[in-house]
């Protein structure tokens, strides 16, 4: 994302993640082969029309992000699954937290959800 900004609308990002991501106040959340914060990643699971948000869980039932859109050859999976070109975009959960630690303190909905 910091690649992409411009400082102006729809690119323009808060001085708060630009200050952390300078200072790479990762929060021990930075995956070692990207030296970053995963911000997002595909799926080959399905996803349809009113599922952004829903939570996407690993084999052990543990949260690994939230669902928020589909490829456009997903659009089809409504009435056929094809798992070679069907993708589901989901946000990080490491991103989601990095947030809430660095960039927009949410010390009390992190308490909320039980994270340490």
């Amino acid at each position: 994302m910091v690649a992409k900004e411009t400082g102006a609308n729809p690119f323009d990002l808060p001085k708060a993640l630009l200050d952390a991501v300078k200072a790479k106040r990762y929060a021990g959340l930075e995956d070692k082969r990207l030296g970053s914060v995963p911000v997002n990643f595909l799926s080959d699971l399905d996803i349809t029309g009113g599922n952004s948000g829903s939570p996407v869980m690993d084999a052990q039932g543990k949260l690994v992000g939230l669902a928020f859109d589909g490829n456009w050859e997903s659009v089809s999976s409504n009435w056929i699954f094809d798992p070679a070109m069907t993708r589901m975009i989901a946000v990080d959960r490491r991103y989601l937290r990095w947030i809430m630690t660095e960039v927009a303190p949410a010390p009390r909905l992190l308490k909320e959800l039980g994270v340490r």
